[in-house]
């Protein structure tokens, strides 16, 4: 039986079919996500950079080469573990059910913020959501559609979005977690 609390694994489009295997577009391999992988190799290399620097320039180049390794392995386990249909299908069921919900807003309004939490964690492995938190309000127009939804009343849906797929993937460096 489903956890309803829990996200789907990912299933993703491919030549306009569904496929589990998220098959990377250009070698057909399956378990692509280029994106996540990306960003966390990007926050890895720079940690490792980081923590190199005590051993001089030879500490911060293979530190940064691990902690790439180390961050992409973990960008794709967590783009890997979101699966944006059934976010939205567990949004559109529950959004009712939260205590920011205001009657006067439908899904539609609720709904640009929601994938906007879920996708930003998914792509700012290691970060918590008030480190993102700047970021996101800035670009909420642009994300919104025609949500009616002011940032101030979007930002709990926001973090929602952000705190459940957060929950699937323990472990993974941001599991500090700040008010609302």
């Amino acid at each position: 039986m489903k956890n309803e609390n829990q996200p789907y694994t990912r299933k993703t489009s491919h030549a306009g079919k569904e496929d589990p295997l998220n098959r990377d577009p250009i070698s057909g391999e399956p378990g692509a996500h280029p994106v996540g992988t990306g960003v966390g190799a990007a926050g890895g290399a720079a940690a490792g950079v980081a923590l190199g620097a005590a051993g001089g320039p030879a500490g911060m180049a293979i530190g940064g080469v691990l902690g790439a390794l180390a961050g992409g392995v973990t960008g794709n386990a967590v783009a890997e573990g979101i699966d944006p249909t059934a976010e939205d299908a567990y949004w559109s069921e529950n959004y009712r059910n939260e205590p920011y919900y205001q009657d006067n807003y439908d899904y539609p309004d609720y709904e640009p913020a929601y994938r906007m939490g879920y996708q930003s964690y998914g792509q700012q492995t290691g970060r918590r959501f008030e480190d993102r938190e700047t970021d996101l309000s800035r670009s909420w127009d642009s994300h919104r559609g025609n949500s009616r939804l002011e940032w101030e009343h979007a930002r709990p849906a926001a973090r929602a979005g952000w705190d459940r797929v957060q929950r699937a993937h323990p472990g993974d460096g941001d599991d500090v977690r700040g008010n609302l």
